[in-house]
């Protein structure tokens, strides 16, 4: 029997890996898991309610392009927060979580050729792992660039070669970004379009964590589109419920553009996607209307911000985020703080090196770690302090 090549040389994803790491140690005192960003703020408390009183349609095929009070719901949104008019009937599509779509649209967009060569991804090093397989499989060249301190922990896409720009289809941007923290700011913005224009390929913007931020919102995507005069296709956003609503077990996104992009991805998505039960959309509806419990989760991950800052403060390096809810904490060895962590400690942190790739023999994810500020602020606290007590203060 023979298996496709093109998958073969993928590293194990980041949580196995990390079990691995760590399945011959023992926990040096409680465990503080503050590896995976899964957000543990308050869900919305009209959640159950609205599902009980949609529960019969469970009953029913839900929608798979997403219902039109769903639509329409983003849409409005998309409206308040970013100045933009969209057409929920051709221009947003809902997901069943922004993995599926981040995912799929590189196969639904993703040309065979550019220019008479194989496309190019772009890739910003370190990254969300599924840009990665969503570039092999839509056969395209993944082009990992690195996103380090050098070039405040965004990719510099212009630097690249003619050559790779020519060829380039699509280029991942995450904004705040997975795992650093910085924000692309309207004249990183601006830049990156205009590249995209001379070059002629797509921005992905990945606004998971467009919510929650330091002091300022973040631009997003098609406000900067519309802001340069940029074509309405060139950029695509996705959005999603779990960061900004704290519903990471809803699965429920969105992806928006311009409706030849979005005509394709529905086409594709008709056949492969899964759509979300249609009490889960109404909870979506309702969570996209309402900002109170956007504002309220806000002002905690702020706290925490500054919680972090004063607990790190002179640790060398040591960079608060702008955005998101990851510290990107610098080590001399991510693998080795994360075991030696554990080992003393019980606190257990995501090794850099897992969220990026090797490019000429280098790693810029190896002299870090990820450490995510979700848990409650008690917790968050003990947990911050026994890792610099640890880490910086041998």
């Amino acid at each position: 029997m023979t298996f496709p090549e093109r998958f073969s040389n993928l590293p194990e994803y980041a949580f196995p890996r990390l079990r691995k790491l760590l399945a011959a140690s023992e926990p040096g005192g409680e465990v503080i898991n503050m590896t995976i960003g899964e957000p543990r703020h308050a869900m919305p408390d009209f959640v159950g309610d609205v599902i009980a009183a949609n529960i019969d349609e469970f009953a029913k095929y839900p929608p798979n392009d997403g219902t039109p009070e769903l639509r329409a719901a983003i849409a409005e949104w998309i409206g308040r927060r970013f100045d933009v008019t969209v057409d929920p009937e051709t221009q947003v599509m809902t997901l069943n979580g922004t993995r599926e779509g981040l995912f799929n649209a590189a196969i639904a967009l993703c040309p065979e050729q550019k220019n008479g060569e194989r496309p190019a991804i772009l890739i910003p090093n370190p990254f969300y792992q599924v840009y990665a397989v969503a570039a092999v499989t839509a056969f395209a060249d993944p082009v990992f660039v690195p996103a380090t301190a050098e070039t405040g922990f965004l990719p510099d896409y212009a630097s690249l070669p003619r050559d790779v720009l020519d060829r380039t289809a699509i280029a991942f941007l995450c904004s705040p970004s997975n795992p650093q923290g910085a924000v692309a700011d309207r004249a990183y913005w601006e830049q990156l379009i205009a590249l995209a224009e001379t070059h002629d390929f797509q921005i992905f913007a990945d606004e998971c964590y467009s919510e929650i931020y330091r002091t300022t919102l973040p631009p997003g995507g098609l406000e900067m589109a519309r802001a340069v005069g940029a074509d309405p296709e060139r950029v695509v956003i996705f959005h999603s419920l779990s960061k900004r609503s704290n519903l990471p077990g809803l699965r429920s996104g969105f992806v928006a553009s311009g409706p030849e992009s979005m005509k394709r991805l529905r086409q594709l998505r008709a056949y492969s996607g899964a759509p979300l039960p249609l009490p889960l959309q109404r909870v979506a509806e309702r969570a996209w209307a309402d900002e109170d419990h956007v504002a309220a989760s806000l002002k905690i991950y702020q706290q925490k911000f500054r919680l972090a800052d004063e607990i790190l403060a002179g640790v060398p390096g040591y960079q608060g985020p702008e955005g998101g809810f990851f510290l990107w904490l610098p080590v001399t060895d991510g693998e080795q703080a994360a075991r030696t962590l554990y080992e003393k400690t019980g606190v257990r942190v995501l090794p850099g090196a897992y969220l990026s790739r090797d490019v000429n023999g280098e790693n810029p994810g190896k002299g870090y770690i990820r450490v995510a500020m979700v848990s409650d602020m008690d917790e968050l606290q003990r947990g911050l302090r026994q890792l610099r007590a640890c880490l910086y203060e041998q």
